[in-house]
């Protein structure tokens, strides 16, 4: 099922989910099918991954008029980040494909090793932005602003010690989180202020539950700025996958409901190129995983 958060031209946000083509409200088709649904994406992964198959049932039996009155067309809506604002920070996985270890060593300051465990960082709820929208670029912080297209993982339920084989029990759906950088706000090795500033997380459209990605570690994940391809790669070259990561973030601490894991990027961003390319005011950025769909974003100066 491809989950979504959106407003109308009257509306608030409100939760929906994607069927044949139109936006079906979740709560009012709750309503309808006197089976109470909740209007935010955090409140119905508390309510467990199971929910889903629940409300796959529900639509068998629900007529298309019925259907329709709880509907809306994609011109009639405003799509939103799936998840507007986490509980925690983003967890993000630096240096988690070979080619972009390789990279940035050549022009960051790593080392160039590949990484013996994950390597961690953070990104503040406040630099989730939805699909549409401005990434904002301060040039007072930074005259290098980086994309980089990444799968992120939305976990489904607390977990400590997660055996790797079980970990993906752990997990709810997939998004995408374009892992907005600027390379030269890294501060003695510490990577927030690079990675955290508002507006550096933009993710979407879609928050597609797990049983509709038989297989996560094979998707094409790819970028597009301005029109020209600069990434193209696929899951299945990530050092640390999935389940790997799953296991090594619950050893360190509690995975909970919600909790979004951006899995890292591909080779392909600007900070590798020669000539390095910054991104500047008016730029757009396509950020494309298989079985998901497609995110844009424009750079604005303020």
């Amino acid at each position: 099922m491809k989950l979504l958060t959106y407003k109308t031209a009257t509306s608030e946000p409100r939760l929906g989910f994607l069927h044949n083509n139109t936006i079906v409200d979740m709560e009012d088709f709750g309503e309808i099918s006197n089976f109470p649904l909740p209007n935010d994406m955090l409140e119905l992964i508390d309510m467990g991954f199971e929910i889903i198959a629940e409300i796959n049932d529900l639509l068998d039996d629900t007529s298309t008029s019925d259907l329709a009155e709880v509907s809306y067309s994609m011109d009639e809506i405003t799509l939103l980040a799936p998840i507007q604002k986490p509980r925690k920070n983003i967890i993000g996985i630096g240096l988690n494909y070979t080619e972009h270890v390789a990279e940035s060593a050549r022009t960051l300051d790593t080392t160039g090793k590949l990484p013996q465990k994950p390597i961690i960082f953070s990104k503040p709820p406040t630099t989730v932005t939805g699909p549409n929208t401005a990434v904002l670029l301060n040039p007072k912080l930074t005259q290098q602003l980086d994309y980089e297209v990444e799968l992120a993982v939305v976990i489904s339920k607390r977990g400590k010690y997660v055996a790797p084989e079980n970990a993906l029990e752990y997990v709810f759906g997939y998004t995408i989180i374009n892992d907005i950088s600027a390379r030269d706000c890294r501060r003695e090795g510490q990577w927030i202020v690079s990675k955290g500033q508002d507006t550096f997380a933009p993710m979407g459209p879609y928050l597609v539950t797990k049983d509709e990605i038989e297989h996560p570690h094979n998707l094409n994940l790819s970028l597009k700025l301005n029109g020209v391809e600069k990434q193209n790669s696929n899951t299945k070259l990530l050092l640390f996958n999935i389940n790997a990561l799953i296991e090594d973030l619950s050893t360190v601490f509690t995975l909970e409901a919600g909790d979004i894991i951006a899995t890292g990027t591909p080779a392909g961003v600007g900070a590798g190129r020669n000539p390095q390319e910054w991104m500047k005011d008016g730029d757009v950025m396509e950020c494309y995983v298989e079985g998901i769909g497609t995110i844009v974003n424009t750079v604005r100066e303020i």
